[in-house]
């Protein structure tokens, strides 16, 4: 999506008993990503919006429900006929 992501994570663990957070997950994320995306796309100002949106998924179902919903977003945006189609919809297993 030109102005927003999707992903779906599973956090590894990060000591015996604890796993990295999601917040640590994604101040990685956010950090790296707006080092590398001025460099690549000439973008000046802002790369992120404050604050985030996620949701814990407890079931296959709603696992399913959420990728779907994340692999028809840019169709629902006109910006591709398929999602397969859209070239930054990754799958990774």
């Amino acid at each position: 999506m030109p102005d927003h992501i999707h992903c779906i994570i599973q956090p590894l663990i990060k000591l015996e008993t604890e796993y990295w957070s999601i917040g640590s997950i994604l101040h990685s994320i956010k950090s790296y990503s707006s080092k590398q995306i001025p460099k690549v796309m000439l973008h000046t100002g802002k790369v992120w919006q404050d604050g985030r949106y996620d949701e814990m998924i407890k079931t296959e179902k709603e696992l399913f429900n959420k990728w779907e919903y994340i692999r028809q977003n840019p169709v629902k945006a006109g910006l591709s006929v398929t999602p397969e189609e859209y070239p930054f919809l990754w799958e990774i297993h």
